[in-house]
């Protein structure tokens, strides 16, 4: 199986944190792994049969910054749509498939950059090989994705529990198939709905495989509880360098998860980009209505592509010197404020 030396790492394409070294992988042209900087991505939530809904919604994906779109092809006429929304995107597609292999080499020849099965899942032997010839062939690389809500009944019985190590046994499981065949153009997920089990997980399985992971906290629930449950788990797999692409996993529009996502690794240090804005949380010094203006600002600001920061503060005690040190700050009061740019009064 391929294993690595978790002290052989390298810098992530200039993360701060110290980066686990890995296989690489190429989902189109999405370099993953091997170094490659970490990306982003996220998965539509139209029904895939819908031709026109499913293409506006990765094109706004595409416009949001996401560079791999997932979707699900849950029947044929679905596999079927697959091929026309390819032909309309950018953006490199995954195929998310389960039990029926006849969808993945659907999926494969309707031109999928990636495909994300579990092979143990798909049939028999003879049906694995098809697909992982089929994939082979074309060089498209398969996910492995293991989820806490679906493991296998006899791992499950094993362990009694649904654990860390019950889903490390589950992906290798997995790999050990795929490897078999001689197929290694793997990438590998491990999610849990809480922060503690799919850290702990990425940890193990660190330990005993070289193949880039995708890393994320299923089910994470809404827009702000999710963000602030994705936003703990991802911070601790990015830190300790588990994380090769992100999914933020929210009951939300798939922009915002994709918005989620890049606000994560810009606070990390790990990717730039956009603007980034800094805000007062105001106390009882404040003497206008911030929030209000925060929001507005951002509003106007949220299609910029400037790599740029602006801060947006209320009183004359941090408000100023924080403002001052912004691309392009704003220090507010009762009846007047200051505008900054590049540290000058504008």
């Amino acid at each position: 199986m391929g294993r690595k030396s978790m002290d052989a790492r390298d810098d992530g394409g200039g993360s701060p944190y110290p980066r686990r070294a890995t296989r690489s992988i190429a989902v189109g042209n999405v370099r993953i792994g091997g170094g490659a900087p970490v990306v982003v991505q996220s998965m539509t939530k139209t029904d895939t049969r819908d031709l026109k809904a499913t293409v506006a919604q990765i094109r706004r994906l595409e416009r949001a910054g996401c560079e791999i779109v997932r979707l699900a092809i849950p029947d044929g006429q679905a596999a079927e749509a697959f091929r026309d929304i390819k032909r309309r995107v950018r953006a490199p597609l995954i195929a998310d498939i389960h039990f029926d292999h006849r969808l993945a080499l659907a999926a494969v020849e309707a031109g999928a950059d990636g495909l994300r099965i579990n092979p143990g899942n798909i049939g028999s032997k003879k049906k694995v090989m098809e697909v992982v010839r089929a994939a082979g062939e074309r060089s498209v690389p398969i996910r492995i994705g293991v989820n806490s809500g679906s493991l296998e009944k006899d791992i499950l019985r094993k362990y009694g529990r649904v654990t860390p190590e019950a889903m490390v046994e589950s992906a290798l499981g997995h790999v050990r198939i795929l490897e078999d065949l001689g197929f290694r153009l793997i990438k590998i997920s491990l999610k849990a709905s809480d922060v503690r089990r799919t850290v702990e997980a990425y940890r193990l399985l660190a330990r005993k495989v070289d193949y880039p992971f995708h890393a994320g906290i299923t089910e994470a629930g809404s827009l702000f509880a999710g963000s602030v449950k994705s936003a703990a788990g991802l911070s601790l797999l990015l830190s300790e360098g588990l994380a090769d692409t992100v999914r933020v996993s929210l009951t939300a529009p798939p922009e915002k998860e994709v918005a989620v996502a890049y606000r994560i690794l810009q606070s990390l240090g790990i990717r730039t980009g956009g603007v980034e804005v800094i805000s007062c949380p105001t106390c009882g010094r404040c003497e206008t209505d911030l929030m209000n203006i925060a929001r507005s600002v951002e509003r106007e600001i949220s299609g910029l592509g400037e790599d740029m920061t602006v801060a947006i503060m209320g009183c004359a005690v941090n408000g100023p010197g924080e403002a001052r040190e912004a691309d392009i700050g704003l220090a507010c009061a009762r009846d007047a404020g200051i505008i900054f740019k590049k540290g000058k009064i504008l």
